[in-house]
């Protein structure tokens, strides 16, 4: 799985022309994976939601400085974690600030 942290097109450069370039950018790596039948699936995450905790019970956010948030995931197909690193080295947003946390996921047999 690739999360993605934070990457986003400086407030003063958020032209349409701009955004509609960021996102073809990451509309090409997702081509990009998909040709190489690496991309399974992902999203971005809409802002806000929800924080649950036994204390706290249910509250507004998670809320975070930027580079913090939590922007959005896709799961990709590798045989290792070195060809997952590979992968996310092609992150739109590095130019931007992002981050990319590259973590395996276990799968379970229920």
């Amino acid at each position: 799985m690739l999360i993605f942290h934070g990457g986003q097109l400086p407030q003063d450069q958020q032209s349409p022309e701009n955004m509609q370039a960021a996102m073809g950018k990451w509309f090409a790596w997702i081509e990009k994976l998909n040709a190489a039948g690496r991309y399974d699936s992902g999203e971005p995450l809409l802002p806000g939601g929800k924080k649950l905790s036994a204390v706290d019970a249910v509250t507004d956010g998670p809320y975070a400085e930027g580079r913090e948030v939590v922007g959005g995931y896709f799961i990709v197909k590798a045989e290792t974690m070195d060809e997952a690193v590979e992968m996310a080295k092609d992150y739109p947003d590095f130019e931007y600030g992002g981050t990319v946390q590259v973590r395996q996921v276990m799968k379970m047999d229920m």
